[in-house]
C-alpha cells in the first residue's frame, strides 16, 4: 500500500461514509489533513483537521482515492470527475462499467461494508476491475480491514448476493432477537429483561463465533446431539420453515440489488 494517500468520501456525513471514517482514522490507515468528506446540508462537527465540503468537484481535486458513499438513486444526479484516480463504490447494485463510464475512470473497486463497520465488525466483499493495480488493492483491503473483515470475490455477481447476506446481515440477527424478545415479552418478562436476554445471546454467539472461527452447522448439530431443551427449539423452528423462510429472503435482497442497479 502507498505510505500516504488522500481518502476523499462522497458523503461523508452519512452513516456509512462516516463509519468508514472513522474506521480509517481509527486505524491509521489515513491521517486527518489527508481526508475529504462532503455534506448535503448542515457541515458535521466531526472529524477534526479533517477537510469538510459540499462541492463534490473541491473533494475529488484534494484527493487520489474517492469514495462513493451515496443512495443507489441519488447516483445519477452526481457530479464528479475522478480524472482516472481509484474509485470504490458502497452502493448496491451499480456495475463497475457504469461507476468508470459516469466518473471517468478505470481504477474501480464495488464494494458492500455493513452497519457494524461503525463499531469495526463489518464483513466486506469487493472486487476491483481488471485497470486496478495491486497498490489500488492494498489501499481497499487496508480501509476494510479497518472496519472488520474484508474478502475480494470473483465476480459482481457474487456482490449482488453478499449485498444481501452480509451488507443487511446485521438487520438479520435484529430481527431474530425482536422475535425472541417479543415472545419473552408474551410470557411475561419485564421488556429490559428480556432486552438484556436477547442481547447478550446474540452477541455471546458472534463473539465465540469469531474467537473460534466455529462452523455454525457444526454448533447447531451440537445442541441437536445434546436433544435437550434447544434441539426441540431447532427441530420445531425447522418443521415451522425456518430454513425455508431464510433462503426466500436472501433470494429477495440478491434480486432486488439486481434491480436497484437498473433503477
Amino acid at each position: 500500500m502507498s505510505a500516504s494517500f488522500r481518502l476523499g468520501i462522497v458523503g461523508g456525513a452519512g452513516w456509512l461514509g462516516s463509519a468508514i471514517a472513522g474506521a480509517a482514522l481509527a486505524a491509521g490507515v489515513v491521517r486527518a489533513q489527508d481526508l475529504a468528506l462532503s455534506y448535503r446540508s448542515a457541515k458535521p462537527d466531526r472529524f477534526p483537521g479533517a477537510f469538510w465540503t459540499n462541492d463534490n468537484l473541491a473533494l475529488a481535486d484534494r484527493s487520489d482515492v474517492i469514495t462513493l458513499s451515496v443512495r443507489p438513486q441519488d447516483w445519477p444526479s452526481l457530479e464528479l470527475d475522478a480524472k482516472g484516480k481509484l474509485v470504490i463504490s458502497v452502493m448496491a447494485g451499480i456495475r463497475l462499467a457504469e461507476i468508470g463510464e459516469k466518473h471517468g475512470t478505470r481504477r474501480i473497486v464495488r464494494t458492500l461494508p455493513n452497519a457494524a463497520a461503525e463499531v469495526a465488525k463489518s464483513y466486506t466483499p469487493w472486487i476491483a476491475s481488471d485497470d486496478a493495480t495491486e497498490d489500488d488493492r492494498a489501499i481497499v483491503r487496508a480501509i476494510f480491514e479497518a472496519c472488520g473483515v474484508q474478502d475480494e470475490v470473483a465476480s459482481e455477481r457474487d456482490i449482488d448476493y453478499l449485498t444481501g447476506l452480509t451488507g443487511s446481515g446485521p438487520a438479520f440477527p435484529a430481527l431474530l432477537a425482536n422475535a425472541m424478545m417479543r415472545d419473552a415479552v408474551a410470557f411475561g418478562l419485564a421488556p429490559d429483561i428480556a432486552r438484556r436476554a436477547v442481547n447478550t445471546v446474540l452477541t455471546g454467539t458472534g463473539r465465540l463465533l469469531e474467537l473460534n472461527d466455529a462452523s455454525p452447522a457444526d454448533t447447531v448439530e451440537a445442541f441437536l446431539d445434546y436433544r435437550g431443551t434447544t434441539a426441540a427449539a431447532i427441530e420445531t423452528m425447522r418443521e415451522a420453515g425456518f430454513d425455508e423462510a431464510v433462503a426466500k429472503g436472501l433470494a429477495a435482497a440478491f434480486l432486488k440489488s439486481i434491480e436497484m442497479g437498473k433503477a
